[in-house]
């Protein structure tokens, strides 16, 4: 496979699970960082640090907003429910000093 075709797949992939995101929000973050070791944020920070590899001035919200689809706060306000007590002894547990 050429490097370009590559690099449209990855891309192409990227897309479809930031969609499929997008398309189930009643999955929480900490369900996320419980489960697979990442979640929303980190794809943001992820986003984030590429974009300074390429030269390109984004800040964390900014960020955030291309993979919530909206400012952050909004979505919290939307979509982000209360932790229970079982999903933060879970992610205390396997994310120990996050």
């Amino acid at each position: 496979m050429d490097p370009i075709t590559k690099i449209e797949l990855e891309a192409a992939a990227f897309r479809r699970l930031v969609q499929h995101l997008d398309e189930n929000k009643e999955v929480q973050n900490i369900d996320l960082m419980n489960l697979a070791g990442f979640c929303r944020n980190c794809l943001s920070k992820w986003y984030r640090a590429a974009a300074e590899d390429k030269g390109i001035e984004m800040d964390y919200e900014e960020a955030r907003e291309i993979i919530y689809g909206m400012p952050y706060k909004e979505w919290k306000t939307r979509y982000q429910t209360e932790a229970t007590p079982e999903q933060q002894a879970a992610f205390t547990e396997k994310n120990p000093g996050h």
